[in-house]
């Protein structure tokens, strides 16, 4: 289980506002949201027969996961296609999560990178990805899972804590920015890790880049 302590191939980051926040649209975030949380939805659908809110495990298992691991494992391919569509529907995730989080006022573009930076580098399979790791990262992974469910509750005390902040001072509180985009690219490198599959290298347990 190969580690490392600089340069992941996963990378992320959002991009602080500096400019006053719009206090308004962050009132009513929540109400502001439900047309782009009604794309997720559409698109976790097409995975799922259900309406149950499992639509986004079930494109990530069903859609990002399952074809990579059995082309990887049969092949020994990864077709470039399907990556990009994978870190595609990664970026747009994250947009959507950036804006219910506060982080950035900007409505979630479906295809435009806007301040959210998702970088995720494209394997070689033969040489960076052992062909039989996709059957147990997932399983590797449960020690991220269980330090991930601590932060993520973090999170949601951070984020009503930034709420209040947005809306008496218009701004978000710069530590509080950095906590929670250093939980969010603790997700992506697992996600890229465990279900895209994009990389053999352990993600770090750590919040900075």
């Amino acid at each position: 289980m190969e580690t490392t302590d600089s340069a992941y191939p996963v990378r992320f980051d959002i991009d602080y506002p500096e400019e006053p926040r719009n206090r308004l649209t962050s009132a009513f975030r929540l109400i502001l949201a439900i047309p782009i949380l009604a794309v997720i939805a559409a698109i976790g659908a097409a995975g799922s027969s259900s309406g149950e809110p499992t639509s986004f495990m079930c494109i990530a298992a069903g859609v990002l996961f399952l074809p990579s691991l059995m082309l990887i494992v049969a092949r020994q391919k990864y077709p470039r296609w399907w990556f990009d569509f994978s870190v595609a529907y990664l970026g747009f995730h994250n947009r959507v999560v950036a804006y219910l989080l506060l982080l950035r006022d900007e409505y979630p573009s479906t295809d435009e990178e806007q301040t959210v930076h998702l970088q995720v580098s494209y394997p070689d399979v033969h040489r960076d990805l052992n062909r039989w790791m996709p059957l147990v990262k997932w399983f590797l992974a449960i020690p991220h899972y269980l330090v991930l469910v601590v932060l993520d509750v973090a999170v949601v005390l951070t984020s009503i804590a930034a709420w209040f902040a947005v809306l008496f001072t218009g701004r978000y509180p710069p530590p509080l920015f950095r906590f929670t985009v250093g939980v969010m690219r603790w997700h992506n490198r697992v996600v890229s890790y465990a279900f895209v599959l994009a990389t053999d290298t352990y993600p770090p347990f750590r919040l900075a880049a």
